[in-house]
């Protein structure tokens, strides 16, 4: 049994969502607001947090921002917007997967297990323990990614992503194949989330960003 935290500001949507979780068997915990939430994860732990973005007290980006500080715990963020900039920023902080309002309950318990299904498997490290490249390291273990000496900071979804890729280095990688190893076969967005990871991991590599090569057409590659 998967225990799970709702957090939304409204009675009725905590309702809806508390009522299917439950029939697929899930525990649930609820809070009002993102300020309640990160307090209810600090004292407790969750498998899984459904997180609104419009909230009071503390909206949604702000709590999962806080919550990235001391837990891994997959989100799915829930939005009544469906802009890319809401996307983004979500992906930014550390979001797993997007929502968008209104929702099919249906759908969104699928979403919740396939988000569950992969978060059982992000500690294998495909039998390497370490990938070293100048000033780039990753400790696959520990779930490290250091450049120059610092400590890169990213989301569950940018380690299983640069994880794979780096397991996999000097091989073409297709879209598919990358949607379907990080986010499972049962994925229900675009190809703009992979692009939108790709962009921040980039980033977030620095000075070995040009190690991810796209391949037009066809999809990405890491080479050294």
């Amino acid at each position: 049994m998967s225990k799970l935290l709702i957090v939304d500001d409204e009675f009725r949507i905590r309702e809806l969502i508390k009522k299917y979780a439950i029939y697929e068997g899930h525990e649930v915990d609820e809070a009002e607001d993102g300020e309640q939430a990160v307090l209810k994860c600090r004292n407790n732990e969750y498998d899984l947090i459904i997180m609104d973005i419009m909230m009071p007290v503390m909206d949604g980006f702000e709590a999962v921002s806080r919550l990235r500080r001391f837990t891994n715990t997959p989100v799915i963020m829930l939005s009544a917007k469906g802009e890319e900039y809401d996307r983004l920023t979500g992906f930014e902080v550390g979001v797993d997967d997007y929502v968008v309002k209104p929702f099919s309950p249906k759908e969104l318990m699928m979403r919740v297990g396939a988000v569950l299904r992969r978060s059982g498997t992000d500690k294998k490290d495909d039998g390497k323990s370490r990938f070293t490249y100048k000033g780039l390291s990753i400790d696959f273990a520990a779930r490290v990614v250091t450049v120059d000496g610092e400590r890169v900071q990213l989301t569950p979804r940018e380690y299983e992503l640069l994880f794979y890729m780096v397991n996999n280095k000097g091989i073409a990688l297709t879209r598919e194949q990358l949607i379907s190893k990080v986010w499972g076969y049962d994925f229900f967005g675009d190809d703009r989330t992979l692009d939108t990871h790709i962009k921040l991991l980039r980033k977030s590599l620095g000075e070995y960003a040009s190690l991810i090569v796209t391949l037009r057409g066809v999809g990405y590659r890491f080479e050294t």
